[in-house]
């Protein structure tokens, strides 16, 4: 196992982790002259993991260690963490359910249109849209980790997290989209190949009839 798939693993690593610092009730923790909360506790393992999502590309990049199962692991990492988080945020009252409802349930569409357009033997991109969205949604659930023991940043949370929320959807229907075209020329390249085959089996159909003449 190379580096930048360790790095993977140990993202996923940190979501079970992550969910049982949040979901825990007030503790604090001696760290020398820092009295360290829970949410402070949990923002640290989260922008860990958040760092390990970004190191990883770029060892994978430079050291030239794309591999298949990275490919396959890295979303998977991600949306974990992501849904992790919220989903424990939800537990302890710091995001409305509705709002992590429609994150996580993007992530499950996305991925669905991903896999039936591997089926169909072509592969849907992360547009900038995709790439912003995930950059929104580390920054909302930091500053609403923040706002816990830093009242000031609530503001700056719940501005995030709705923009976090746009972007998801944002990027959502721009994945559609591409769905849509590729499946449209998929559907309508199918079709003119089962009309060729059945002009050419209507050809060879009228050869081996004596006396008929071709169609053309």
């Amino acid at each position: 196992m190379n580096i930048p798939n360790a790095l993977t693993l140990l993202r996923i690593f940190f979501v079970p982790l992550l969910v049982a610092v949040l979901v825990q009730e007030r503790v604090q923790v001696q760290f020398g002259p820092w009295l360290l909360s829970s949410e402070m506790i949990a923002l640290a393992i989260f922008l860990a993991a958040a760092f390990t999502d970004l190191l990883d590309g770029y060892l994978a990049r430079r050291w030239n260690q794309i591999t298949t199962v990275g490919m396959l692991l890295d979303p998977i990492a991600d949306k974990l963490l992501i849904s992790a988080a919220l989903i424990a945020l939800v537990q302890v009252h710091r995001v409305p359910g509705w709002i992590a409802v429609l994150i996580i349930g993007r992530e499950f569409a996305v991925s669905g249109l991903r896999s039936i357009a591997a089926s169909e033997g072509y592969t849907i991109a992360a547009g900038e849209l995709g790439k912003s969205k995930m950059v929104a949604q580390v920054a909302a659930i930091s500053l609403v980790l923040l706002s816990v023991d830093f009242p000031v940043f609530e503001v700056a949370a719940r501005v995030c997290l709705w923009g976090a929320m746009v972007f998801a959807m944002l990027s959502a229907a721009a994945y559609f989209r591409q769905f849509w075209h590729k499946v449209d020329e998929s559907v309508k390249a199918r079709r003119r190949m089962e009309l060729l085959q059945l002009e050419g089996e209507r050809r060879k159909a009228s050869l081996r009839v004596p006396g008929e003449q071709s169609p053309l």
